[in-house]
């Protein structure tokens, strides 16, 4: 069985054409849904028409949210390696 499956997905009104992993449909046909739902959404909360500018708000949104998470993941990092060293400061002090 090829490893690969041809589908349309259609995003924003516009239809494209994707060949992608088969184990990897669903999440693509989720990842559609999710950006048809957020144009939807922000041309009813700002009347806005032009596809382009929708697609560009989206795009700024979901930039902005993943900017934000990798801020959260480096400050956790931060704190997950003083507490580490802590540890590894309390261990050197019990041998």
């Amino acid at each position: 069985m090829d490893p690969h499956l041809k589908i349309k997905v259609n995003i924003a009104d516009r239809v494209y054409p994707l060949t992608i992993k088969r184990e990897e449909e669903e999440m693509i046909r989720r990842a559609v849904k999710m950006i048809n739902d957020t144009v939807k959404s922000f041309q009813e909360k700002y009347a806005v028409k032009d596809k382009q500018d929708v697609l560009a708000m989206c795009a700024l949104q979901w930039a902005s949210q993943l900017e934000k998470l990798k801020a959260h993941d480096k400050q956790e990092m931060v704190q997950v390696n003083d507490a580490l060293e802590e540890f590894n400061t309390l261990l050197k002090a019990a041998l």
